[in-house]
This record gives C-alpha cells, structure tokens and sequence, in this order.
C-alpha cells in the first residue's frame, strides 16, 4: 500500500483500512444503503475515502456519504482468526 493511501491527505492520521457498511444520501434525497464497501477511514476527521471509480460505477458519485461502519463480516472475519 502506497504512504498516501495510509495516511489521510487532509490531516495525516493514520486510515482504517476495511470495509464498510455505508450509507449515502443522493441528490434526491433519498437514501441508499450498501454493504461491505472497500474504503479508508480517517477518525481524526470522521472522512471515509472511497475510489471515484466505484462510486462512479454504483452511480454514487454525486451521493454523500452519511454514515459508515465497519462491516460485521471483517469483524467476524478477524475474531475466528484470532481463535485459531
């Protein structure tokens, strides 16, 4: 992974990187739910990250992302690894 993708640009806190349980408002302002979204999340500034491309290709690329958490599934994921 590249320095600039582990750092955030805008306050140079290290990222979180996983995948999210997301919600986005749309232009309309109706909402739209998506599950397990690979992404980057700065605590320090509460921003997630996400490739343009695949916001593009979900059609949420004018869409603003309001909630975010991490996904049940990596969570589930790192606890039956660590009980190996």
């Amino acid at each position: 992974m590249s320095r600039s993708r582990e750092q955030c640009p805008r306050c140079t806190t290290r990222l979180t990187v996983s995948r999210f349980d997301t919600a986005f408002r749309l232009a309309d302002n109706s909402e739209r739910l998506c599950f397990s979204i690979p992404g980057s999340l700065c605590e320090g500034c509460v921003q997630l990250f996400v490739d343009p491309d695949l916001l593009e290709m979900l059609d949420l690329d004018r869409a603003v992302c309001t909630f975010a958490i991490e996904s049940d599934r990596v969570i589930q994921e790192q606890a039956s690894a660590s009980g190996r």
